[in-house]
């Protein structure tokens, strides 16, 4: 009997009929190919995620890498050293593949015969260079991944003329604040299109066998040469002085038909683990993963074959300086063509455990690339499609539906190893933690517990190519869209020992690991314990009980070192929102004295709301957290009652404005409001969570306890939310705004003259163009202005702004809030959206502008553009770029073009989970059912 073969709407109506709920059809997915090799690998029946994209975009310029005396990690180790310097703690590559603890490593090397280099590695600025910090100059796309990698497909974009590298410096350096960056299509190097488009294609056809397929089109109306270089290298991990076997790469065979390279990891021993086949004839170029000291140091080389031989090879014609016995620590296969105009030509490779003998029957006519493999790419592909399928609402556009995929196959792409031994990294600087003699440390003094060797989801792998805690917790969000199980695994990395402080502090970034980010990993663990309870009825109570008791730990560090007086109003320092206030609120203020931040203070709130919660779910499910729930519930209405400081003290909450903001509280005593209408006044509505009745109903003496407590402190709930008043369907609200407060802040995060734009909620309100904040210091002025697109000064490296843009993550939070209220007041709670259009809406359609908002930046709108592209001509107008989509850091306030980092799929990744929740069901569905499975 030939199998049945049904849809996930079929699928969907189903599990309805059995189930007696209803869900969009990408709630229940068939067992699909893909879906089959993720629980292999959560069976550990497979390794089908050993390989994948784990290369980092840039190793040079990082704070692992710098060994300078002033930890100026920018100059010490820059890119124009990067070919020839071989690094110490990672490696990078362009469209790159290594296996999950970087021992063997792949990418690809491009020379058009006029650049100075190969193009082995992507191109930016360094924070000194650029007129608003680093910044990548290159044009590359991650168009599509599985969570397993079973396929990826990347697109680079490689200029025929000589890249502009000095142009791109000169110029951007020469540029000011207040100008717009110097981008490469600026240049005129793609002028006629006059370029290279450059696929990579890997499809597995086993855990350890890749198929590889690279194809290389030329745009350009007259032919051109191009020397197409896949390249494979160790990790060099023998020249540190820890007596490491060094590995081997060798010829093993080679004909008319088919080269093969081996990968041995012992050079003594000689086992080989993996086989690079390389379809036809190219040149195979051999040299070693060694630094070339006389080039950078003048200090002769102790091997005449280093790390940038392959490139004299073939930019100078220096065959010298290559192995001719075809041995080394890194080998490229050199495929020189030419393709006329509008020509295409695919290359083939195969990166294999499976040894010659297997592959090769005859040589002349080898198995590697029969029929067997362009079969495979073709249902790897075809499978990536129904995966993908599977997870994606049938109401979607399909331009939705590419933008959602391709901002998932970011997040996949965005998976690097980091590798980091801080203990080892410091002894290097001569730092040890028991001489009392030791010298200070650039940076991380205090870490050297730390030990990180792990798969880790990156900001971005070239602007950010190390993880940022909070980041971390946001990517979150939109992994477990397909990846629930590397979700869960990113979350337990920063709470183990090797990681989080034995204080119990969460690691922020590399720049500074005692930087505080903003706590929101408590959000994001019960975020993901209810996405697996809907998905497959069951959460994992065994790892939420796991993560609770370290975050206890990491709750207790904010409680004793954040909070200054022990009045539950906390600072923090910049929380992740660089140049938001007036001062730099890591450093000491220019007035003395410190400062009580409204975002701070927020954050706790909502970690308290997130505890209460997890305790909540565990008592439900008998594994304890009763009294938890207790302790976390008095807690939070000690800090929503602290923001308020109703009475003649000056608290956060202004009831003239109707808004929160930070409270200078001066050497003197005094204290003053700095009234910057920013996101800090708009967190404080972000802390709500709603708590289904079935919790008291199990546990009437918490409910008692609660009421016991808050009747002998009537001043608490006197300017608050009362927790116990019931709302729609018997539920609970835990929220520091009640009813009124709540309608004046939405009041004004809905205006479209202040925080409300086209594109979603702005991080300051537009009300600042007019009118900025100004506040005077003795000979000095400190200024807010409303600033829609780059920073005009240099805080935290001016790379990023806070004062206008609109920042998918926050969004994110606020689009989380409004459901929680929405499911508390139900449809009777409404308010003017935007305010002042006499439209008014429920909360959840509230919570649904803003995502359509948001969601607008990518889509093509009626007049074919999508505003994320801006101005950019070449990317709104042509063929081969418009759909091509770049997912950056943040967005202009009033036009949402793309703005910072521009693969910051991170947390911008984010809006993959906000389009699939509105088009996966409706808001009388998500009210009936609120948060039971």
């Amino acid at each position: 009997m030939s199998p049945i073969t049904i849809g996930p709407l079929k699928v969907a109506v189903i599990y309805s009929k059995l189930t007696g709920k209803v869900d969009s059809p990408s709630r229940v997915r068939t067992m699909n190919a893909e879906t089959q090799r993720l629980r292999e690998c959560r069976d550990a029946k497979a390794e089908w995620k050993k390989w994948g994209p784990y290369l980092s975009e840039r190793q040079w310029g990082t704070v692992r890498e710098d060994y300078s005396e002033d930890g100026n990690a920018w100059d010490y180790f820059n890119h124009d050293q990067a070919r020839s310097r071989a690094y110490r703690w990672g490696e990078d590559g362009l469209a790159g593949i290594c296996d999950h603890e970087q021992r063997l490593c792949f990418a690809l090397a491009l020379w058009n015969g006029e650049d100075p280099i190969l193009k082995e590695r992507l191109f930016g600025l360094t924070n000194s260079e650029g007129n608003h910090g680093e910044d990548v100059k290159e044009y590359y796309f991650y168009l599509d991944s599985t969570p397993t990698h079973s396929f990826m497909k990347y697109l680079y974009k490689y200029p025929q003329a000589a890249y502009p590298y000095d142009d791109l410096v000169a110029t951007n350096r020469r540029r000011g604040r207040g100008d717009l960056e110097y981008e490469l299509l600026e240049t005129g190097v793609f002028c006629d299109d006059r370029y290279f488009d450059v696929f990579v294609e890997y499809a597995k056809a086993a855990p350890d066998d890749i198929l590889i397929e690279i194809r290389v089109a030329n745009r350009g109306p007259e032919p051109a040469v191009l020397h197409v270089l896949p390249t494979l290298w160790f990790r060099n991990t023998w020249s540190w002085g820890e007596h490491g076997e060094k590995p081997l790469l060798e010829c093993a065979a080679q004909t008319q038909s088919l080269s093969v390279v081996a990968a041995r990891s012992s050079a003594l021993s000689g086992v080989a683990t993996s086989y690079l086949y390389c379809d036809g004839s190219p040149t195979l170029l051999f040299t070693e993963n060694e630094t070339n000291t006389e080039r950078l140091f003048g200090v002769p080389n102790t091997t005449p074959f280093v790390k940038d031989g392959i490139n004299d090879c073939v930019v100078h014609g220096k065959r010298e300086v290559v192995n001719p016995e075809q041995t080394g620590t890194k080998a490229a296969a050199q495929y020189v063509i030419t393709l006329g105009a509008g020509e295409s030509r695919t290359l083939r490779l195969r990166l294999s455990s499976v040894p010659p003998a297997a592959l090769i029957e005859p040589l002349e006519n080898p198995a590697a690339f029969g029929r067997s493999f362009g079969d495979t790419m073709q249902a790897r592909q075809q499978e990536a499609n129904e995966f993908y399928a599977s997870i994606t609402p049938s109401s979607m556009s399909d331009d939705a539906a590419n933008v959602m995929r391709q901002a998932l196959a970011g997040m996949m792409w965005g998976k690097q190893f980091y590798f980091y031994d801080l203990h080892k990294w410091l002894g290097e600087h001569g730092i040890n933690p028991f001489n009392p003699r030791r010298q200070t440390a650039p940076r991380n003094e205090g870490w050297h517990h730390m030990y990180n060797a792990d798969v880790i989801s990156m900001p971005d792998k070239w602007e950010y190519p190390w993880y940022a805690a909070w980041d971390l917790a946001f990517h979150v969000i939109a992994l477990t869209m397909v990846d629930p199980d590397f979700g869960k695994e990113q979350l337990d990395l920063m709470l183990r020992s090797s990681y989080m402080h034995p204080n119990g502090q969460i690691p922020a970034y590399e720049w500074n690991f005692s930087d505080v980010n903003p706590p929101v990993h408590a959000w994001a663990t019960i975020f993901t314990y209810r996405l697996e309870e809907a998905r497959t009825g069951q959460g994992d109570t065994a790892w939420l009980q796991r993560c609770f008791q370290k975050l206890l730990l990491n709750f207790t560090w904010w409680v004793n070192r954040k909070d200054r007086s022990g009045k539950n109003v906390f600072e923090g320092g910049f929380l992740g929102l660089d140049n938001i206030g007036l001062f730099d609120r890591s450093a000491s203020l220019p007035t003395g004295g410190y400062l009580e931040q409204a975002d701070g203070t927020a954050w706790m709130a909502l970690y308290c709301q997130n505890m209460m919660e997890i305790a909540a779910e565990l008592a439900l499910r008998d594994v304890g957290g009763e009294e938890m729930v207790l302790k976390f519930t008095q807690h939070f209405l000690l800090i929503e009652s602290a923001m308020i400081h109703a009475g003649d003290e000056t608290g956060m909450w202004d009831e003239e404005d109707g808004f929160f903001y930070d409270v200078l509280r001066s050497p003197n005593g005094q204290a003053q409001r700095l009234k910057v209408r920013s996101m800090v006044g708009l967190l404080p509505l972000c802390a709500a969570t709603v708590f289904e009745r079935e919790l008291y109903e199990k546990f009437p003496k918490a409910a008692e306890q609660t009421t016991t407590y808050l009747d002998a402190r009537p001043e608490l709930t006197a300017f608050i939310h009362d927790p116990r008043r019931r709302g729609h369907a018997g539920r609970l609200l835990a929220s520091i705004l009640d009813e009124t407060k709540l309608r004046r802040v939405l009041s004004k995060a809905l205006d479209e003259n202040e925080f409300l734009s086209p594109y979603g909620i702005r991080a300051l309100s537009r009300y600042h163009a007019e009118y900025p904040y100004i506040f005077p210091i003795r000979d000095q002025e400190y200024r807010v202005s409303y600033l829609p697109a780059e920073s005009d000064s240099g805080m935290f490296g001016g790379n990023s702004n806070w004062r206008g843009p609109i920042w998918m993550p926050l969004n994110g939070l606020l689009i989380r809030a409004l459901l929680q209220y929405y499911l508390y007041y139900g449809n009777g709670f409404t308010v003017e959206c935007p305010t002042g259009s006499g439209r008014f809406m429920n909360l959840y359609e509230v919570a649904e502008e803003i995502s359509r908002r948001v969601s607008a930046i990518f889509l093509r709108g009626p007049d074919g553009r999508r505003p994320v592209f801006g101005g950019a001509v070449k990317f709104q107008e042509d063929p081969h770029w418009r759909d091509y989509l770049q997912f950056y850091e943040y967005f202009h306030g009033d036009n949402g073009a793309g703005l910072g980092a521009n693969h910051q799929t991170g947390w911008t990744g984010f809006i993959a989970r906000a389009m699939h929740l509105f088009a996966s069901g409706t808001a009388e569905q998500w009210l009936e059912r609120g948060k039971k499975p």
